[in-house]
């Protein structure tokens, strides 16, 4: 007699590419807040082991983790870098500040605001004109940046609660066409072709261009980028940002529970403005000079070719795309012009192969791997593999799998014991005595899942009850509907008709 062909084991989930802590099981855990909001510093989950049945923590949101080991490469790497690309790094953070409170307007709020420059170059020519017209020290050119920028977000905040999308988007270009257009005008600046020059700085002047008035420079711009993360956290994960997130799931609702998101949006706009406003003053002093380009097209191109490389709405998006066209366009100078059709190719082939940008590529990228691996699943033929019509090729826990081909071979076991004289002895005794087939087959009704079971409305006076057979929703606070318009007289009778129903439900399964 030959020996039966060995079964193939296939390895099932990915615990042993998991990290996770064990910690003493009768110690209290303590997790850290970051001061003055109610987020922790990291987010941990505690589990037990289903093998060990011991205690066990995972962090389920790494990407803390990942802004720190980036952001510290950065500023490990920033000194030892040459000149040139100390210079590149100085223009990522300028640009990575400016591309994530940009992200909170269009993405947090809601607003396709296309005059962020408008708003930068405005802060950056009033502070570097009162520092070099009115002789105001350079301290004091950041709150006047910041009351220009709030000023201008006030006035771009009035017409988005009447228009809005596409509309609103070529207003907010016309609006940074109309800057430029008026400060050229100006016949103070005629001389320097709309530019201002000379302006006081934070650098020392004989260190300017120079590699302490460089590093000065990076580390100036290093932390107004960690202070821009910083605001995009603190609006994102408070009250603002939660109303911002319910209103983008449901406005209905939203107005509904009173939730009144379109002044969460506003200020949303005006906090994003302010500090806008700051950066545009900051601007002005790192390169002691402010020119029209700030204003341009061109300019403002780019910004956009940076959010739609990284995504919308995410920080860590505005960073990775900023990274990626300011080393395109500053580092790779030696390309010329062709540097602007490598970024373009760069934005068709991220628009074309990802969803949501590049910050989404993993989560995609893992959603189609599990996919790959579920249709590999599906595909099996020997015993214990099978796939069945109703199971979904993305279902991750294998334990469904496993309940449902056990249910589908219950259900084919069962089909083989309705016959009529089983379905008459239900009809005599619908509560008993039972035979054993019959007792097999109610107890897999009784088991059934909550949504759609049937149930017995009784219904009238105590001496004429009347019975209506019912359909459970399954859902806390939703009714029951009714299945049909038959009213039973009798107990018995209402029980047999839900009998009738499920071996129909089962006939057809």
């Amino acid at each position: 007699m030959s020996d039966p062909i060995a079964p193939v084991l296939h390895r099932v989930g990915n615990r042993r590419h998991e990290y996770v802590l064990a910690p003493e099981g009768a110690r209290d855990w303590r997790r850290g807040r970051v001061p003055g909001l109610r987020r922790h510093w990291l987010k941990w989950r505690g589990r037990y082991n289903p093998r060990t049945l011991e205690r066990e923590r995972r962090l389920d949101d790494k990407r803390p983790l990942w802004w720190v080991i980036g952001l510290g490469a950065l500023a490990v790497a920033a000194p030892l870098l040459p000149d040139q690309l100390l210079q590149v790094a100085v223009v990522f953070c300028v640009f990575a500040a400016i591309n994530v409170i940009w992200t909170l307007i269009i993405g947090a709020a809601g607003i396709l605001s296309l005059a962020t420059m408008a708003v930068v170059g405005l802060a950056a020519y009033a502070a570097a004109a009162a520092n070099v017209f009115l002789g105001v020290p350079w301290p004091a050119m950041f709150p006047i940046g910041i009351a220009v920028g709030l000023l201008a977000g006030g006035l771009l905040a009035l017409p988005s609660t009447r228009i809005d999308g596409l509309y609103y988007a070529l207003l907010t270009i016309g609006v940074a066409e109309i800057c430029r257009v008026s400060i050229s005008q100006i016949r103070a600046l005629a001389p320097t072709n709309g530019s201002i020059n000379n302006v006081g700085s934070f650098i020392p002047q004989e260190w300017y261009l120079q590699r302490p008035g460089l590093l000065l420079g990076f580390a100036s711009a290093f932390l107004m980028l960690l202070a821009a993360l910083l605001l995009f956290r603190v609006i994102n994960s408070e009250r603002l940002g939660l109303q911002l997130q319910a209103a983008r799931e449901d406005e209905e609702f939203s107005e509904a529970v009173g939730i009144d998101y379109r002044r969460a949006r506003l200020h949303v706009f005006l906090i994003s403005s302010a500090a806008l406003g700051f950066v545009g003053a900051y601007y002005a002093m790192l390169y002691q000079s402010i020119s029209l380009n700030v204003f341009s097209l061109n300019q403002l191109l780019l910004m956009f070719a940076m959010i739609v490389i990284g995504g919308i709405g995410r920080a860590e998006g505005a960073v990775i795309g900023t990274a990626i066209v300011v080393v395109i366009d500053r580092a790779l100078i030696d390309l010329g012009p062709l540097r602007i059709i490598l970024i373009a190719a760069v934005v068709i082939a991220v628009t074309l192969t990802t969803h949501r940008g590049l910050a989404d590529a993993r989560a995609q990228f893992r959603g189609w791997r599990d996919r790959i691996r579920s249709e590999r699943r599906a595909a099996r033929t020997r015993k214990g593999g099978e796939f069945m019509p109703e199971e979904a090729t993305g279902i991750a826990d294998k334990q469904r799998i496993a309940y449902r081909r056990f249910d589908a071979r219950l259900r084919a076991r069962l089909k083989a014991l309705i016959t009529p004289e089983l379905i008459e002895e239900h009809r005599r005794a619908p509560l008993g005595p039972h035979s054993d087939g019959l007792a097999r087959v109610l107890n897999y009704f009784r088991r059934g899942e909550m949504p759609d079971k049937y149930a017995i409305l009784q219904d009238g006076p105590p001496e004429a009850w009347r019975y209506t057979v019912m359909a459970l929703s399954g859902v806390p606070g939703h009714p029951p509907r009714v299945v049909d318009d038959r009213v039973y007289s009798t107990r018995d009778e209402a029980y047999h008709a839900v009998f009738l129903l499920r071996v129909n439900d089962l006939l057809e399964s």
